[in-house]
């Protein structure tokens, strides 16, 4: 599916009720355990701030960081760093990690949407799978650039639309549409639509594609633990009856099956996604 596809499958007229959409979007986040699953992503964070080339003593905000894989790598790489969230229990797991890994990390309770930092305050601005969400995405990429000094850079790292993750909230889309007037979160995955709410304000905007493997003991193991903790999944199955719950369920198994290239009964299924590097005009 191309960028102009996703664009025409959500309506462009309607006025969203933002507020009473993240508000649902908080009630999801909270559900179940996110921690839980953010922990095995670790990996993308450190390649994010390596492709950001963080270093020592510089002011760095992470935007929307769940349980603070990216807060984690900055920080272990003597940045000052601000970790933010607007969902609690996820900041209390990101401090409990920096606190276990003997990290200095300032957590703050913010919407993604309405940083309350000052113009420019910081060096390096970044998020990972976290500020895709936004309902808002033009105001939360406004913010992004906002509160990055000039000079200074924004690194993403954001799900595509065809990739495992993508086709995941494409399956729930089905089942449970989203709210009218929102745009896809996979558009952030897409070169176009980041140039779209970027390029005003960089100097340069640099992609690569990137895959995470997903691994786990098994697809079933992968779906007990997505349906316990990951709260997208988690509140969708909740949201559905007996039957088309097993029909959700199916359908993502044959998700899992297309993609898994694990031979020995485990599950090891690549997921690509897009390491965004913006220069800050």
């Amino acid at each position: 599916m191309n960028t102009a596809t996703i664009a025409a499958a959500t309506p462009a007229t309607q006025t969203p009720d933002y507020e009473a959409i993240k508000t649902k979007q908080n009630a999801a986040w909270s559900s179940g355990d996110y921690a839980i699953v953010g922990t095995t992503l670790q990996i993308v964070g450190e390649q994010l701030a390596e492709a950001l080339d963080v270093r020592s003593g510089q002011s760095v905000l992470d935007v929307a960081a769940g349980n603070g894989n990216f807060t984690l790598a900055a920080a272990r790489r003597w940045a000052e760093v601000t970790s933010t969230d607007y969902v609690p229990a996820l900041l209390e797991r990101g401090a409990e990690r920096a606190q276990a890994d003997r990290l200095a990390v300032n957590f703050h309770f913010a919407d993604a949407e309405d940083l309350p930092f000052t113009d420019g305050l910081y060096d390096v601005v970044a998020s990972t799978y976290g500020v895709m969400f936004t309902p808002n995405q033009e105001q939360a990429a406004a913010e992004m650039l906002r509160v990055c000094r000039p000079g200074g850079r924004i690194g993403l790292a954001n799900w595509t639309p065809e990739g495992f993750v993508g086709r995941i909230f494409k399956i729930i889309g089905r089942y449970l549409p989203p709210p009218l007037g929102v745009k896809s979160p996979a558009l952030w995955g897409t070169a176009a639509h980041l140039d779209t709410l970027f390029g005003a304000g960089a100097s340069a905007i640099r992609i690569t594609e990137k895959s995470f493997a997903f691994r786990y003991r098994s697809a079933a193991h992968f779906m007990e633990i997505f349906r316990s903790y990951y709260g997208p999944v988690h509140k969708a199955f909740g949201a559905l009856d007996a039957e088309r719950q097993a029909s959700l369920h199916q359908d993502l198994m044959d998700l899992i099956a297309e993609f898994n290239v694990a031979t020995d009964g485990t599950m090891v299924v690549p997921s690509a996604y897009l390491e965004v590097v913006i220069e800050r005009r």
